[in-house]
């Protein structure tokens, strides 16, 4: 038995197998796959054939539905607050808000408030909704940001400007008074026209100097003719007197003979 195992475990003498492995040495790798210059990769993404999307049949898509933007409650309450303020008021100015504090804030709706002055704020948006249905449509570029409006029943600008020089973060952008559009430079130059009390004065002063320079034109040619009247018959009167003392000399003399 022993024998029988070694003869199947060991190899036979003199036997080849059929197939042998032969180990070669290694090649080095000489070629490298070189990248896709950038330019011609530029390229081929540009002409790279997309293919399109297949359409889908009428029948599969839902029909397209607009919605409509319904203003609510608050809008339209707001929007007739706009409407009254600038139906109301004389004089409407624009300011536009930087940051002014709470505390800044109240001092100056106090100090506007001694010359009947209110600071309004409404949302840009309900502003610049009304405006182009409005005869004020030019305004619209001055809602732009944090802005506010500071308005009054009178044109009272002088005081404005006065309390706006308090509060450097308030900036006047523009307004509307008395129905005319004026840009900044413009409130300021009509900050500087006299008050309506001294232009009536001015005026009455000078339709009353108009009157008594007519008046006097008029009684200017009568008066006139009345002193070369009167100097007339002086002279008249003068040459008269010599005449009727030559007369009465001769007859002086025959009484005395």
């Amino acid at each position: 038995m022993a024998a029988t195992l070694c003869g199947r475990i060991l190899p036979r003498t003199g036997w080849v197998p059929l197939a042998q492995s032969v180990r070669h040495g290694s090649k080095a790798v000489t070629r490298h796959r070189k990248p896709m210059h950038i330019l011609k990769q530029k390229l081929m993404a540009v002409t790279e054939y997309i293919p399109p999307k297949p359409t889908a049949p009428p029948g599969a898509l839902a029909p397209h539905t607009r919605k409509i933007d319904q203003e609510s409650g608050l809008v339209k309450l707001l929007k007739k607050k706009v409407e009254t303020v600038f139906r109301e008021c004389k004089m409407i100015a624009v300011v536009q808000n930087n940051a002014t504090s709470a505390e800044d804030m109240l001092l100056l709706k106090h100090r506007l408030h001694r010359y009947d002055i209110t600071i309004k704020f409404f949302p840009n948006q309900v502003i610049r909704s009304f405006l182009p249905s409005s005869q004020y449509c030019n305004m619209q570029p001055l809602f732009i940001g944090q802005t506010a409006m500071l308005v009054s029943k009178e044109p009272k600008v002088k005081e404005m400007l006065r309390v706006l020089k308090s509060s450097p973060q308030m900036i006047l952008l523009g307004g509307c008074i008395e129905n005319t559009l004026l840009s900044r430079e413009g409130i300021l130059n009509y900050s500087r026209l006299p008050s309506m009390t001294t232009v009536h004065g001015e005026l009455v002063g000078g339709l009353t100097m108009m009157t008594s320079q007519t008046v006097s034109v008029l009684q200017r040619h009568p008066a006139h003719l009345s002193a070369l009247l009167q100097q007339y018959i002086k002279q008249q009167q003068s040459a008269d007197a010599p005449e009727s003392a030559v007369q009465s000399s001769p007859k002086t003399e025959e009484a005395a003979v």
